[in-house]
């Protein structure tokens, strides 16, 4: 659950400056710039931005990096794209699809969505074997249809 509500272009720079912290343990301007694949002017106004809600520390010129809060925040939209992406996954979603659908969903779901897809990822990954259903279900992604055994036979 996030702990504020940012826009979209907000969350994808917190994300690229926490990608770059957990590298290098602080942000430049030129780091963000290349991660976003935009200008650095643009990168220095949203800093800014950022600066002002409490988010990061930024002065012109010296290292970024983010405050009590923002690390808070930093941390929960990492865990929902990370959540998210896994979910794909599991559902076998090639990787690089998945990843970028990921991030489209977490700007797009409603938080009690999040919640409800991150308590099944958990449960997903808390079963000590591969869940029979998922089984199942990688086979019908390669076959197209599938033959439940199992309850035919409980049924004879």
């Amino acid at each position: 659950m996030k702990s504020i509500s940012l826009s979209r272009k907000k969350e994808d720079y917190i994300k690229a400056i926490k990608k770059i912290i957990e590298k290098e343990n602080f942000a430049r301007t030129k780091d963000i710039a290349n991660e976003l694949n935009i200008t650095p002017p643009s990168v220095s106004e949203m800093l800014k931005k950022l600066r002002n809600e409490g988010v990061i520390n930024y002065e012109k010129n010296k290292p970024i990096t983010f405050t009590e809060k923002g690390e808070k925040i930093a941390k929960e939209i990492t865990e929902e794209y990370q959540v998210l992406s896994q979910l794909l996954i599991n559902l076998l979603v090639p990787e690089e699809i998945a990843l970028l659908d990921a991030c489209n969903m977490e700007h797009n779901l409603h938080e009690e969505t999040v919640i409800q897809l991150k308590r099944f990822v958990k449960f997903i990954e808390s079963v000590p074997d591969t869940p029979k259903w998922l089984t199942h279900f990688e086979e019908f992604c390669q076959s197209g249809t599938f033959e439940c055994k199992e309850i035919e036979k409980s049924i004879k």
